[in-house]
C-alpha cells in the first residue's frame, strides 16, 4: 500500500508523458456529456484522420524509465524474474502483486492479455474514483452547479479504449479492500465501470481518500464498494416514507395555520427528518442510549415535533402565543425565548424496539455557537453514566452551509474532538446544505469547494448526498452512525438541499437568487419524487400512500385542537440529577462552607505531598515543601493552597471537580502546579487524583485546552450543565482575552437561565489587575460583567438571612476576592447551596505571591471562636470590613474607602506609610449582586465619613458605573446623601484598558493611591 500511495502521482505523469509520446495530447479537459459512450469523455475518440492512433499496452520490456521513476521498468523486471525463480525471495507486497497479476493471468484465459501496465492503469482509474468520484456524482437536486469533471475520470487518460470494455481484468490487491480485494472475481471493464459508477458518482458523493488510515479506507470501501446497489426492502420503504410524510405534512400544516409566522421551515430538506431518525435507530442498534443534539433555527420545530417528540399541542400553543407555566408552586418562567431557539429531552422508541433519550439543547440566534455546548454536555453524560468507551452517549450537530463554513467556532469545536479531555468518542455533523445563506451565494461565502472542507482537518469522512434521494440520504445517515461507533471519530454528511421559501417564510428569495428561484418554484417536492419513485417500483399503491396521509393529517388536526386548551403545568428543565433544587422564586437556606479541621489536614497533607521516587523540578519541590509546612503550621496558606483545599474537600464530599483553560495545570503564573513532571522520566503526578483512596481518575479533572476561548468556554458550560453536583471551572489565560468568547458569555451564560430555564454553576476564572502589563493584560473588562447584571441599582431587595433570595434571583454572581480563604469559600458556596448560579471571579495574578494575601487555616474551618465564624458559620465574605478593629460606631472616622481587588493591599500599606488613622477601607469582595446589607452597616458605622469609591481601572470601566448607583441607592436609604456625595478615585477615563508604558503606569498608580489617602477632602469627580 506505502507504494501505490507513493506511486500513484508519479504513474498519472508518467501516464501522460506516454500518452503524450505517443501521438500528441488527445486528453483535454472535457465536460461528460450522453454520447457515444458514458464512460469516456467526448473528445477522446475520433476518426483516424482527427487523432493519432490510441495507445497501446507495452511490454515490461520496453517500458520508458518515466513510468514509475527513473529506474522502475529495469527494476520491474528483476523482480518479476526473481519471483518466478523463488516466490520468497521477494517481500511480501510483491509477491501478492504478481500472484494476483501475472499468476492469475495466466490461469484465466478470459484475461491472459492483461499486462502488468494494464493492471497499474486500472489500479489508477480505481483510485481516481475513489478520490474524484464525488466530483462527478449528482448532488445538486435543482440541477444548477456546473462543475468539471476532472481528466483522471476518463477510462481514455489510462489508455484504455471502447474495444476493452467487454476485455475481463483482475485487480485484486494485497490487503485492499473492495473493488481492489483479491477475493473480487475477474470481471469486464464494462462492469468495473459501471459499478464505479453507481458507487461514486451516483447521489451520494464520497470523501475519505485523505484519511491517512489504511483500515478505516478499507472499511468505508466495503460499505461503498459493495458488489451490487444497495436496496431497502418493502417494509423498510413503508417506514421512510411515513417518516418523509410527517416531515413534509408538519410543515404544511404549520404554513396553513399560521400563513404569516416566521418558523424557518424545512421545505426543500424534509428528508433530514427520515434520515435523523433511521441514523438514529441505527445508533440505538449499536449501542447509543442517548444523544445529545445541537442544531439552529431552520427545521428546529420540525425536529422538535417529529424526531425529539415534544408534544405537538406544546408547540402549536407556542404558535398561538403560547402561555406562561402556571399552578406550581415557586414556578420560575424567565424571560422566555421565541419557540425556534427552545429545547427539550425526551426518551423515545426506536424501530429496533430500544428507547433512546434525546435532547436537544436550547441555543440562541448567533449560528454554531452551541456546537461546543452539546460536545461538553455529550462529555459529561459520558462521566456520570461510566461510559469510558464512549459508545452509550453521542452528540449530533446539524449545521447550515454558510455557518460550517464560515463561523470560526465550528473549527474549534472540531479540534477538541481528539483531545484525551474533551474527546467525546466523535460527533455526527449533518449539514444542511441550502447551497446558499441568508442571501449570500457559495461563492461568496467560502473560498473551499465544498462548506466541509473544514472537516478534512480532522481526517473525518464526508458524505455528499443529494436531498432530493430519500433513500440516499437515509443510507449516508446509517453509514455515519456506523462509522461513529465502530471509529469513534467524527463524521459529517452534507445533505444538498434548498430552501424552498427563503430564509424565512415571509422572506423573498427572488430579489438575490432569481434563477435559483425560478427552478424552485417548478422543482418537485422530495415527497412528490419518493412517491412516484415507490408507485413505479409496485412496491407501494396509492392507497397505502393515502392512507399514511390521512393518519398523519388526523393527528395534527387532533394535536391542534388541544393546543387551544393546553397549559403546560410543569417545568422540563430538570433532569434527573437536577430534581430538588430550587428555582430563583424558592427560597434557598444559606449554607456553611467551613470544613473540620481534621479533614482539612488529611486533604491538606494528601495534596501537599509527592510520592518517594518522584523527582519534580527542584523550584516545584521547594514550593510543595513550603505548602506542607503551611498546612502543618496552619498559618501563610497562600492562594494556590487555598483553591486546592477547596477543590480537596468537595473531592471527599463526594463532588466532582473539572478545571480546563490555556495552561490551567502549571498556572499561566507558575502558582498552580496542579500537574508535575518528574524531571528525569516526564512522568506526571496530580496530588489531587489521590485525595481519597480508589479515587476514580476522572472525578477531579484539570486540563490544559487548546488555545481556544470560545469553544472551551462553550464545551465547559455544557459540561457544567448535566449534573448540579460537579464544581466546573474554566480559566482564562489571561482575563483580557476572555472577550474571545463573548458570545458565551452574553447569549448563553448570563441569560440562558432567563431564556430557557437552565441553570449552571460554571465558574469562569479570570485573571484581572493592574500591574504594568499594558492593554492586553490588565484588565478582565469587569465592567462588561456588571453591565449585563440584572439587578436593579433603585431597588433594596430583601436582605434578612432568612428570607434573603438576592442571589437565587441574580442572573450571576461577580466577585474580585482578595484572600485565599475567602475564594475558599466562595467556590465551595457555589455547591453547597440548592440552586446554581455562575460564578465570574476577577481572579488575581499579583496577589498569588503577595506577602500580606495570605490566611490561617482556622479561616477555613467550622470551629466557633475561629476567625471568620459569625453567629451564621463560617461562609463566605460579600464584604471585608476594615481591619483596624474599629467599633459598632467610629464617629472620628473622615473618610471610608470603598474598593475590590488587589487596589486594597495598595490603599492600606499607603494609609500605614503616611499613619492615616482617620481612614476606613472596606473590600466589597461581591459585587454583584450588590451587598447592600453590608454596605449600609458600615455606613452606620461611620457617620461622619465622606464617600469613596477607589479603583484601579479608568473610570469608565470597572465597577465605578455599577457600584455608584447601588451604593447611592444604600445612601439615600439611611438619609446619607445620594449620588453627587459618591467621590471616585481611580484613573481617568482612557479608550484603552491601560497604559502600555511602565513608568505612565507607577505616575498613575502612585498618584490615585495618594488622592484617596489625601488630607483634604476628595473633590468629585
Amino acid at each position: 500500500m506505502a507504494w501505490f500511495r507513493a506511486g500513484s502521482n508519479v504513474a498519472k505523469l508518467a501516464i501522460r508523458r506516454t500518452l503524450s509520446r505517443c501521438g500528441g495530447s488527445n486528453v483535454q479537459r472535457t465536460q461528460v456529456v450522453p454520447l457515444q459512450n458514458r464512460y469516456f469523455h467526448t473528445t477522446v475518440f475520433r476518426s483516424k484522420a482527427q487523432s493519432a492512433p490510441v495507445p497501446r499496452s507495452v511490454p515490461l520490456s520496453k517500458l520508458t524509465d518515466s513510468f514509475l521513476d527513473g529506474t522502475s521498468s529495469v527494476y520491474l523486471e528483476e523482480l518479476q524474474r526473481a519471483w518466478e525463480q523463488d516466490p520468497d525471495s521477494v517481500d511480501e507486497s510483491w509477491d501478492n502483486f504478481f500472484r494476483n497479476f501475472v499468476g492469475q493471468a495466466a490461469t484465466s484465459p478470459g484475461i491472459s492479455g492483461q499486462t502488468i501496465q494494464e493492471s497499474m492503469r486500472l489500479l489508477l482509474l480505481v483510485r481516481a474514483y475513489q478520490v474524484y468520484g464525488h466530483m462527478k456524482a449528482k448532488l445538486d437536486p435543482l440541477a444548477l452547479e456546473q462543475r468539471e469533471i476532472p481528466d483522471d475520470l476518463d477510462p481514455a487518460l489510462y489508455g484504455f479504449t471502447e474495444a476493452d470494455l467487454d476485455r475481463e481484468f483482475f485487480i485484486g490487491v494485497w490487503r485492499m479492500a473492495g473493488f481492489l480485494s483479491e477475493n473480487r472475481p475477474v470481471q469486464t471493464l464494462r462492469a468495473i465501470l459501471t459499478r464505479l459508477e453507481q458507487a461514486y458518482c451516483g447521489t451520494i458523493g464520497y470523501e475519505y481518500m485523505h484519511i491517512a488510515d489504511r483500515e478505516k479506507c478499507n472499511w468505508l470501501r466495503d460499505k461503498i464498494e459493495t458488489p451490487t446497489p444497495m436496496e431497502y426492502s418493502h417494509e423498510r420503504r413503508e417506514v421512510i416514507l411515513d417518516r418523509l410524510m410527517w416531515s413534509s405534512q408538519f410543515e404544511n400544516f404549520l404554513a396553513t395555520k399560521w400563513t404569516a409566522a416566521k418558523r424557518f421551515g424545512l421545505e426543500g430538506a424534509e428528508t433530514l427528518i427520515p434520515g435523523m431518525k433511521e441514523m438514529f435507530d441505527r445508533s440505538a442498534d449499536l449501542g447509543v442510549e442517548s444523544i445529545v443534539i445541537g442544531m439552529s433555527h431552520r427545521g428546529r420545530l420540525n425536529v422538535l415535533g417529529n424526531v425529539v417528540r415534544k408534544p405537538l399541542r406544546q408547540i402549536f400553543s407556542e404558535f398561538s402565543g403560547g402561555t406562561k407555566p402556571s399552578e406550581e408552586v415557586g414556578l420560575y418562567t424567565g424571560t422566555g425565548d421565541v419557540k425556534y431557539h427552545l429545547g427539550t429531552s425526551y426518551d423515545r422508541p426506536t424501530r429496533g424496539g430500544k428507547r433512546i433519550h434525546l435532547s436537544l439543547v436550547a441555543n440562541p440566534s448567533h449560528l454554531e455557537a452551541v456546537d461546543p455546548v452539546v460536545v461538553g454536555k455529550t462529555r459529561a453524560k459520558q462521566y456520570y453514566s461510566n461510559d469510558v468507551d464512549r459508545t452509550k452517549n453521542m452528540g449530533v450537530l446539524i449545521h447550515g452551509d454558510g455557518s460550517f463554513a464560515g463561523q470560526g467556532v465550528v473549527y474549534e469545536t472540531l479540534h477538541l474532538s481528539a483531545l484525551p479531555n474533551y474527546t467525546t468518542g466523535g460527533t455526527i455533523h449533518i449539514v444542511v446544505n441550502n447551497q446558499v445563506a441568508f442571501t449570500t451565494d457559495p461563492m461568496s461565502g467560502r473560498s473551499s469547494q465544498y462548506c466541509t472542507d473544514v472537516a478534512k482537518a480532522l481526517n473525518a469522512p464526508i458524505f455528499h448526498v443529494n436531498g432530493d434521494d430519500m433513500e440516499a440520504v437515509v443510507h449516508a445517515c446509517e453509514l455515519a452512525a456506523e462509522w461513529r461507533q465502530t471509529f469513534h471519530s467524527d463524521v459529517v454528511v452534507d445533505i444538498v438541499c434548498y430552501r424552498r421559501f427563503g430564509h424565512n417564510e415571509i422572506d423573498e428569495p427572488f430579489f438575490t437568487q432569481p434563477q435559483m428561484y425560478k427552478v424552485i418554484r417548478n422543482h418537485p417536492s422530495a415527497m412528490e419524487i419518493y412517491q412516484k419513485k415507490l408507485l413505479e417500483s409496485g412496491q407501494v399503491s396509492k392507497e397505502d400512500i393515502d392512507r399514511i396521509n390521512n393518519k398523519v393529517l388526523s393527528i395534527l388536526n387532533e394535536e391542534f385542537v388541544a393546543s387551544k386548551d393546553y397549559v403546560p403545568q410543569r417545568r422540563d428543565w430538570l433532569s434527573a440529577y437536577w430534581l430538588g433544587f430550587k428555582s430563583p422564586e424558592q427560597l434557598s437556606r444559606i449554607r456553611n462552607t467551613g470544613v473540620n479541621p481534621e479533614i482539612l489536614k488529611n486533604v491538606g497533607k494528601a495534596i501537599t505531598t509527592l510520592p518517594e521516587n518522584f523527582k519534580p523540578h527542584r523550584a516545584v519541590k521547594r514550593i510543595f515543601d513550603d505548602r506542607a509546612k503551611m498546612i502543618e503550621t496552619g498559618e501563610g496558606i497562600d492562594w494556590a493552597v487555598g483553591e486546592a483545599l477547596a477543590f480537596a474537600t468537595l473531592l471527599v464530599e463526594g463532588n466532582h471537580v473539572r478545571l480546563s483553560g490555556q495552561d490551567v495545570e502549571r498556572g499561566t503564573f507558575s502558582h498552580r502546579h496542579s500537574v508535575i513532571h518528574d524531571q528525569e522520566t516526564g512522568e506526571k503526578y496530580c496530588p489531587l487524583d489521590h485525595v481519597m483512596i480508589n479515587q476514580n481518575e476522572e472525578m477531579f479533572t484539570v486540563s490544559n485546552s487548546s488555545l481556544s476561548e470560545f469553544g472551551v468556554l462553550g464545551f465547559e458550560l455544557g459540561y457544567s450543565m448535566e449534573n448540579p453536583n460537579s464544581l466546573v471551572l474554566w480559566e482564562a489565560q489571561f482575563g483580557d482575552f476572555a472577550n474571545g468568547a463573548h458570545v458565551i458569555f452574553d447569549q448563553f451564560l448570563s441569560s440562558g437561565e432567563a431564556k430557557w430555564l437552565r441553570q449552571t454553576g460554571l465558574v469562569v476564572l479570570l485573571p484581572h489587575g493592574y500591574d504594568g502589563q499594558g492593554p492586553e493584560h490588565s484588565s478582565a473588562r469587569l465592567e462588561r460583567f456588571l453591565q449585563m447584571s440584572d439587578d436593579n441599582p433603585y431597588v433594596i431587595p430583601e436582605m434578612d438571612s432568612t428570607l434573603r433570595k438576592q442571589i437565587q434571583e441574580c442572573n450571576w454572581q461577580v466577585v474580585n476576592v482578595t484572600t485565599p480563604a475567602n475564594y475558599f469559600h466562595v467556590l465551595r458556596r457555589q455547591l453547597h447551596r440548592e440552586f446554581r448560579k455562575p460564578l465570574i471571579v476577577m481572579s488575581p495574578k499579583n496577589l498569588l505571591r503577595h506577602k500580606d494575601c495570605k490566611s490561617n487555616l482556622s479561616e477555613f474551618d467550622d470551629v466557633q471562636g475561629h476567625p471568620g465564624f459569625d453567629k451564621q458559620g463560617t461562609r463566605f465574605k460579600r464584604l471585608i470590613k476594615d481591619q483596624n478593629g474599629h467599633k459598632e460606631v467610629e464617629e472620628g472616622i473622615s473618610r471610608l474607602i470603598l474598593c475590590s481587588g488587589k487596589v486594597y493591599y495598595e490603599l492600606d500599606e499607603g494609609r500605614r506609610k503616611v499613619n492615616k488613622k482617620d481612614v476606613a477601607i472596606c473590600r466589597v469582595e461581591q459585587l454583584c449582586p450588590f451587598p447592600y446589607d453590608l454596605i449600609q452597616r458600615e455606613l452606620k458605622r461611620y457617620p461622619n465619613a465622606e464617600i469613596v469609591w477607589c479603583q484601579e481601572e479608568p473610570m469608565n470601566m470597572g465597577a465605578y458605573n455599577y457600584i455608584a448607583l447601588r451604593l447611592s441607592t444604600a445612601m439615600k436609604a439611611l438619609g446619607r446623601g445620594g449620588l453627587d456625595d459618591i467621590k471616585y478615585v481611580g484613573r481617568a477615563p482612557s479608550a484603552a484598558t491601560a497604559t502600555g508604558f511602565l513608568s505612565v503606569h507607577q505616575k498613575e498608580h502612585r498618584e490615585f493611591v495618594e488622592r484617596a489617602l489625601q488630607p483634604d477632602p476628595i473633590n468629585s469627580p
